[in-house]
């Protein structure tokens, strides 16, 4: 089904950040750019991130029931190119990449201006993608910086 183009374009006009969700299955990790992610509660602290269905992190999500939230700055549009436009399936994304790790083992990049380390507490599928509600069990900034807002045109 299409999608009309004046409903294309209007929600072209609502604003994101632009985040690398990383996460992690046994020995194997992945991570890939992603602009639908929201707070969803205080008390305990949940979030939301919009994943692909075809993506290779989808399905490392579902089985491993972890990710991280890598928020990154406005000097980060190569990270979010560098993971958004490769696949892990076929590219492994950190061969060159720093990263720690915290609660859940999902990689935390030294880069970003910020992380939060989740577990998924529950998800829907809605659609081409699946709604990921994270609880917060860890997070932190690592450097003042304003947040990148998602353009297409800057990444493509």
């Amino acid at each position: 089904m299409a999608v009309k183009k004046e409903i294309s374009e209007a929600l072209h006009r609502i604003t994101h950040g632009v985040y690398v969700i990383s996460a992690k299955h046994g020995k194997k990790i992945n991570a890939m750019t992603a602009a639908w992610v929201a707070r969803a509660s205080f008390v305990p602290p949940l979030i939301t991130v919009a994943i692909g269905k075809t993506r290779y992190s989808h399905d490392l999500i579902i089985d491993g029931g972890v990710f991280a939230v890598n928020i990154l700055g406005k000097s980060e549009i190569a990270t979010g190119k560098h993971f958004g436009l490769t696949t892990g399936r076929k590219v492994d994304k950190f061969s060159n990449v720093s990263y720690d790790v915290k609660a859940t083992g999902s990689p935390i990049l030294k880069d970003a201006i910020a992380w939060l380390d989740c577990k998924v507490v529950s998800h829907y599928d809605t659609g081409d993608h699946t709604l990921f509600i994270g609880e917060v069990l860890d997070g932190g900034v690592l450097r003042e910086e304003e947040p990148i807002v998602y353009k297409k045109d800057e990444f493509f």
